[in-house]
């Protein structure tokens, strides 16, 4: 560790600023979507988790809106098909790219403890011979979807989230790597096997040596520290979904090389690290020569707020995704996007998009405690709405209840102003 590393000092607000800006999500977007872009934004976050609800855009999809502006959502799906990303279980259900796919192979004994894979393994112990004939069938006929089968089980409701035996079956070979998912029809998993996936997918692999899993675990480590920009160590296990907290002597070998180096952060208890590859930004961040500028919406399941705890302590913001609470339970509504403005998470919004009536409905936007509701405000939200309704083509937007009610009124205004310049 360099000296002038050792002795870094950053305020918290510039330590927010750095982990923005490590995730993409500092500085509006300046140059059009592509498909490179897309898939080097996922590169940048190492993951993209999955998540099929979709009263907006699904929240992969919208993770990569709020990083990229508008862009054609197939672009996902073709960057999966044509295998430049993957599907695997890490943090949750996730994209990765395939040029990674060796490390998540090579660190799946190390997450047998996973939720899923167990679930998985379960599965394919207590169904031997259903799940080695249905990986026969792929064998001989190739790549299936769940819905090339029909419902045969007399209890439709009961399983994993009430999936046919075959979905079932399906599922617990992805997990257990046998089978891959080749591409998505509609959102739909197709499944093939996994050395066919692989093999068209070769010219977007890095081949590596197979190594042991505490040398993934390592690079890992190293990885969620780039990929938070700047972080304690109860906060780097999560990323990747490691086990138990980082512990220091995991650490000490990547201090060693420099690969990450330990700075400080005013009002944290504890060192805090930076990857080297983010060093420089540090400094300026540290300089107070970082400036945000984006303000978007957020998915439920971007990286910025999927760890509860990072995100209290980064931007004060106390967040639950609330679809799985009972209706009458609920505080802000089913599926809430936190909104981004300029480096900070200043509320959250209840809304759904009616791609038939072409209408983007705002059910309720809530701002948070100290934000100050006035028009600069109002101006940043209805431009990040009016282009996030725009990419769903639904251009309407209309606005229901907001906290305080008075922001309402600026709201409405900031939209008519914007659709009269349109």
């Amino acid at each position: 560790m360099t000296s002038d590393a050792a002795s870094l000092t950053l305020s918290e607000s510039q330590a927010r600023l750095l982990h923005l800006a490590a995730q993409g999500l500092l500085l509006a977007p300046r140059a059009k979507a592509t498909p490179a872009r897309l898939l080097a934004a996922v590169a940048r976050m190492q993951l993209l988790q999955i998540d099929t609800i979709h009263v907006v855009a699904r929240s992969p999809y919208l993770t990569l809106f709020s990083r990229l502006g508008a862009y054609p959502a197939e672009w996902l799906e073709k960057s999966l098909s044509r295998g430049a990303l993957f599907e695997t279980w890490a943090h949750e259900a996730c994209f990765a790219p395939m040029a990674d796919f060796d490390l998540h192979r090579d660190f799946r004994p190390a997450r047998a403890g996973h939720w899923a894979l167990r679930h998985a393994a379960r599965v394919r112990g207590t169904n031997r011979d259903e799940t080695d004939a249905l990986l026969a069938h792929v064998t001989a006929r190739g790549a299936v979807r769940s819905a090339d089968f029909e419902r045969t089980d007399t209890q439709p409701g009961g399983g994993w989230w009430g999936w046919k035996s075959e979905k079932r079956w399906l599922e617990a070979l992805f997990g257990t790597g046998e089978l891959m998912v080749a591409r998505r029809e509609n959102f739909q998993r197709v499944y093939d096997l996994s050395e066919r996936v692989l093999k068209a997918a070769q010219r977007h692999r890095v081949e590596r040596e197979t190594q042991p899993p505490e040398a993934v675990k390592r690079e890992w480590i190293a990885r969620s520290v780039k990929a938070l920009g700047v972080t304690p160590a109860r906060w780097i296990a999560d990323y990747f979904r490691l086990g138990r907290q980082v512990a220091a002597e995991e650490l000490a070998p990547l201090l060693d090389s420099g690969q990450i180096v330990a700075v400080r952060v005013t009002g944290w208890d504890k060192p805090a690290y930076v990857h080297a590859d983010h060093l420089a930004l540090a400094r300026r961040a540290a300089a107070g020569g970082l400036r945000a500028t984006h303000s978007t919406l957020l998915s439920p399941f971007d990286p910025v707020v999927w760890d509860r705890a990072r995100a209290a302590a980064l931007f004060g913001f106390d967040y639950r995704l609330e679809c799985y609470t009972p209706e009458p339970r609920r505080r802000y509504g089913y599926f809430v996007l936190p909104l981004l403005r300029r480096g900070r998470l200043v509320g959250r919004l209840d809304a759904k998009a009616h791609r038939r009536e072409g209408r983007f409905e705002v059910k309720a936007l809530y701002l948070e405690d100290g934000v100050v509701p006035d028009d600069a405000l109002a101006g940043d939200l209805a431009l990040a709405l009016r282009q996030c309704a725009d990419w769903h083509e639904t251009p309407h937007v209309t606005l229901g209840r907001c906290e305080p009610r008075a922001f309402a009124a600026a709201l409405r205004r900031a939209l008519r102003v914007l659709d009269e310049q349109a």
